[in-house]
């Protein structure tokens, strides 16, 4: 029998190091561990790490050369910046005549608030002309006399004309320190910005430089040879060479480990993932497939850091119900854990003999109607887990499961004082708590445009059964608990994919600027180990602010998924039509690949035109692209670019806001691929031909186009 290779993914988080094994070819999860983070420890997290891959590979019998990739998140960078355990920046500011003034302004990121009384350490020191060695070197010991252990240097139009804060580098690499331009870290414009992102990323650049040293030492002493990766705040992995230049990007990496791990394993094509742990839940979207990203604010500052869209809500498994004037009037934001109390449900029946309710205030400052119960046993939090279990809606399996008929007994004192029965008290208990969850739930398929009929809400986390099931029943969408929702984090750094974005902003881009600044993206992934036949690469070219940004992803290995499964046709027709909300007799197939059907069907509106809804389900039986009216047409690599231009021509709109090419999506081979961020005829079509590349002119593609209005 054949011993498939491993794929390795660690979460480290404050408290507990999680690490699973999934197998490299089924992707099926092989085991998993859990060991407490080794803050402490001489070689700090990195000997967690390295106990965990010990204890996975010994449940597992695997040995070190079957591990076929190695990936860990880590919560690291962001607790520094939360903590304030960053080094002092030394930043130089270049220029003459107004770009001084820009530039000496920069000193005030000192300003910055890390944490309450402790601001960013920076020492400053300006250059009006980074040619002269001299000058350079009087700015560089200035900083350091001032504490500066990490540099970063920073001009005007850097982005254009980075050799001021080349020199200035180059100057200063005798003095042994760690650095790094501006230019470097984005080629965005704004140097308040720009200079403030590369500043925050210097300051847990030591830090961060010698966390990757000793995982780097410690992995390899353990014996594996396979690429050493990180994940990012995006959804991605990266190096660990690529981490060393930009460990910002780790920053906000935790929510972004679970959704990757929902858009792998449950394969989520239109959704919103909810990560509920035990006092809050990070929600986030995945749209057409793909993550929401958006620059973050670090700091209360905006910054070109891009990171998962994740909102949060304070509200999670161990939420503790508040009541007053017999009525629940809310949940959390205090949970069971901060107030130090177990909770009720996961009593025994003899613990909470004689239950009386009691109103309690759990911590100084809080309102004092958060509701406990004193019982044989001691007192007890009623939480949102309570309530879920009570009601039966905790699955078998699940981390959070207790005895129903105690979470019944734990909600009796409570429904006592609501003066109703234990099941409405229970749900009075979830709706309150769902409520605020749903606040955002529906903000974000406001937002982000998702048609909520068809939005899948899948649940991850230790209290992922407080939350999902009961706010998929009362908003009547689709629900599910994603499998092994305890570890969804480290399955997600496991099966992430390796992810590189280039952004950059050209005025009137044409169709070789678009190309160029693609294959740069595609180069990076492949630089950084990713297989470079599976590269997919999208490009957005938003003409409002002259960006085209490029994000290339793809897997350190080619990855062909021996699944015992396939769904038959009529299960796939089955999941469009569920997805279609149409009778199956009334959906159509369009086209067919050899991964992916498309299937439409006709939507007759009175006084309006009729719309042709499209899904494209895979091999598996998945909706992998909803698109809400399409054309759909076959064709062949060889014929394509003159079929693309007809279709391209005929569905491209002209007003008063400009030219709008059609969203344009090709079925090529095994991929979908994403062309629907260029608005210009002309950079569309030349990236459609650049996507056919080299492959065999009989070879079939199917074009899946939506008109803009």
């Amino acid at each position: 029998m054949t011993t498939h290779r491993i794929r390795v993914g660690i979460d480290v988080g404050g408290t507990f190091t999680d690490a699973v094994a999934v197998d490299a070819t089924t992707l099926e999860l092989l085991g998993q561990v859990k060991v407490p983070t080794s803050h402490h420890h001489e070689d700090g997290v990195a000997h967690g790490i390295v106990e965990a891959l010990d204890r996975l590979l010994e449940q597992t019998g695997r040995a070190a050369e079957n591990v076929a990739f190695l990936a860990h998140g880590t919560t690291q960078a962001t607790n520094a910046l939360l903590e304030g355990d960053v080094a002092t920046v030394g930043l130089i500011g270049i220029g003459t005549g107004p770009g001084a003034v820009l530039t000496r302004r920069l000193a005030s990121l000192g300003r910055l608030e890390l944490a309450p009384g402790k601001r960013l350490p920076l020492a400053y020191a300006h250059v009006a002309d980074p040619e002269d060695p001299d000058e350079v070197r009087t700015a560089v010991d200035t900083v350091t006399r001032d504490g500066a252990q990490v540099l970063v240097a920073s001009e005007p139009f850097g982005v254009d004309r980075p050799e001021g804060e080349q020199a200035v580098l180059e100057a200063a690499r005798p003095r042994g320190l760690p650095m790094t331009a501006a230019h470097e870290i984005t080629s965005l414009y704004g140097l308040a910005k720009r200079t403030r992102t590369a500043v925050v990323n210097a300051a847990i650049l030591p830090r961060m430089l010698a966390t990757a040293d000793l995982v780097d030492a410690s992995i390899t002493k353990a014996g594996v040879n396979a690429p050493l990766m990180v994940m990012r705040c995006d959804g991605g992995v990266m190096s660990l060479d690529e981490m060393r230049r930009r460990p910002l990007l780790t920053v906000l990496s935790g929510p972004a480990a679970g959704v990757a791990g929902a858009l792998m394993q449950e394969r989520i094509s239109e959704g919103l993932f909810l990560e509920t742990g035990g006092t809050s839940t990070d929600i986030s979207v995945v749209r057409r497939g793909k993550v929401a990203v958006r620059h973050a604010t670090i700091l209360g500052k905006a910054s070109y850091l891009s990171a998962l869209d994740v909102r949060t809500v304070g509200v999670g498994g161990g939420s503790m119900v508040r009541i007053d004037g017999g009525k629940v009037v809310g949940v959390g934001p205090r949970s069971a854990h901060i107030a130090g109390l177990p909770y009720a449900c996961f009593a025994t029946l003899d613990e909470l003999r004689d239950a009386r309710i009691t109103t309690v205030r759990p911590m100084a400052g809080d309102p004092d109607d958060y509701a406990v119960i004193d019982a044989a046993g001691g007192r007890y939090a009623i939480t949102m887990t309570c309530a879920a279990n009570a009601l039966g809606r905790v699955p078998e399996d699940d981390f959070a499961r207790c005895d129903q008929d105690v979470a019944r007994a734990a909600l009796a004192p409570l429904a006592a004082a609501l003066s109703t029965d234990v099941a409405t008290a229970a749900a009075r208990l979830l709706d309150a708590g769902t409520e605020q969850v749903r606040a955002v739930t529906d903000a974000m398929i406001r937002d982000y445009r998702l048609e909520k009929d068809t939005a899948v809400l899948v649940g991850g986390g230790g209290g992922a059964a407080s939350v999902t099931p009961h706010l998929a029943s009362v908003t009547g969408q689709e629900g599910r608990i994603a499998r092994h929702s305890e570890v969804i984090s480290p399955i997600g750094v496991a099966l992430a994919l390796v992810r590189e974005q280039i952004e950059r902003i050209i005025p009137g881009a044409g169709q070789e600027q678009i190309l160029a600044v693609r294959a740069e993206a595609e180069a990076a992934v492949v630089a950084q180990g990713a297989a470079a036949d599976g590269v997919e690469v999208e490009v957005t070219v938003d003409p409002q602010t002259s960006t085209v940004r490029a994000v290339a992803t793809g897997a350190t290995e080619l990855r062909t998924q021996d699944r015992a499964h396939r769904a038959d046709g009529n299960e796939r027709l089955r999941a469009a039509a569920a997805s279609l909300k149409a009778d199956p007799a009334d959906v159509t197939i369009l086209a067919t690949t050899p991964a992916h059907t498309v299937y439409g069907t006709e939507v007759r509106r009175r006084f309006r035109a009729t719309r042709h809804p499209v899904r494209v389900v895979d091999a598996d039986g998945v909706v992998r692209l909803h698109a809400p009216d399409a054309l759909v047409e076959t064709t062949t690599v060889a014929a394509a670019p003159e079929t693309l231009a007809r279709l391209v021509g005929e569905a491209t709109s002209y007003g008063d806001g400009g030219v709008r090419a059609p969203a344009l999506r090709l079925l090529l081979g095994s991929r979908i691929a994403d062309l629907s961020g260029v608005l210009d005829p002309q950079p569309l079509l030349a990236l459609a031909r650049s996507e056919l590349g080299t492959r065999a002119a009989d070879e079939p593609v199917v074009a899946v186009v939506e008109a803009r209005t």
